[in-house]
């Protein structure tokens, strides 16, 4: 007696050719296997299915009664299983109804999506797009069950938990900001002017410090802070009207200075480049309304980092 536990489902395939061609050599030759090993797998049959299902006659070979039964029903279970693995549809962003969720930081949000959700509005319409802020907590569960596709941020505030997917996008870089006729920073500033001038510290999981204090720090040094926000894009707008100044990443400064009286300076101690990364877990990565997702905002990061710095 056979069950799903010891049978060879392989062995389907095989009988499926043997009940269309009637005849071992033919049947190998469709399989591209010798006639012995062909024999050798009608033997596993019958002994699987504990029946001769192919006889010798004077006329060929014939199938049982138990061969018969099995046809329609083989048959049928081969077609479906063929079905289910195929490989699923190609995407069609021009009639697809899909929902995107994206968690990001207001930076991100202000350089990219507005891009992102003008080529969506071009040539996926029915597409929808949810953008949420980036949480203090990285949300592994949200991405593992689908309820977020990605996350943008910065590397090296995010910590992507090894299990994750990682793409960069572009790097920027840290410089300062004061409103223009300010009356102390004309020109880049000097360390001690730099020190010197009160400063507004975007700190968007609430802290009271950032990387630049660690920094001034390790040189033994440190800056008052006069006022905290939590986002980026309110910062530029106070300074542009305070005498402080303010530290944040080049290409959104470089944007604001468009709306905004603003002055763009280098700040006077060394500090790296940062990454801005696209995180999302594996079980989406093959699939290709996600793909689809991906590529369009791996375009427009490229298109950000290539523009002048």
């Amino acid at each position: 007696m056979s069950n799903l536990r010891t049978f060879d489902l392989n062995l389907l395939v095989t009988f499926d050719v043997l009940m269309r061609e009637l005849n071992v050599t033919r049947a190998a030759e469709q399989m591209f296997i010798t006639q012995s090993a062909m024999s050798h797998t009608l033997h596993r049959l019958r002994q699987q299915l504990d029946d001769p299902l192919l006889v010798k006659t004077p006329n060929g070979m014939i199938p049982t009664e138990r061969a018969l039964d099995l046809i329609e029903p083989v048959r049928a279970l081969l077609t479906e299983l063929e079905q289910v693995i195929q490989p699923p549809p190609k995407f069609d962003a021009s009639t697809s109804q899909r929902r995107f969720v994206i968690a990001a930081t207001d930076y991100l949000e202000f350089l990219l999506i507005p891009t992102l959700s003008g080529v969506i509005a071009q040539i996926a319409p029915g597409i929808d797009l949810h953008v949420k802020r980036t949480e203090s907590s990285f949300p592994v569960a949200q991405l593992e069950n689908g309820s977020l596709d990605v996350v943008l941020g910065f590397e090296s505030v995010l910590n992507t938990p090894a299990q994750l997917h990682c793409q960069t996008l572009f790097a920027d870089r840290m410089i300062c900001v004061v409103r223009q006729n300010h009356p102390v920073i004309r020109n880049a500033p000097s360390l001690e002017e730099y020190t010197a001038t009160p400063h507004t510290l975007i700190s968007w999981k609430g802290t009271p410090s950032g990387i630049i204090d660690q920094h001034l720090q390790e040189l033994g040094l440190e800056r008052r802070i006069k006022l905290i926000v939590p986002n980026f894009l309110s910062a530029p707008l106070i300074v542009a009207q305070s005498d402080m100044i303010l530290s944040l990443p080049y290409k959104l400064a470089e944007r604001f200075t468009k709306f905004v009286p603003l002055q763009i300076f280098p700040i006077p101690i060394k500090l790296p480049t940062y990454d801005l990364v696209m995180i999302w877990h594996p079980v989406r990565d093959k699939d290709p309304a996600h793909c689809w997702l991906r590529e369009k905002i791996i375009a427009i990061g490229r298109d950000i980092g290539n523009a002048s710095v």
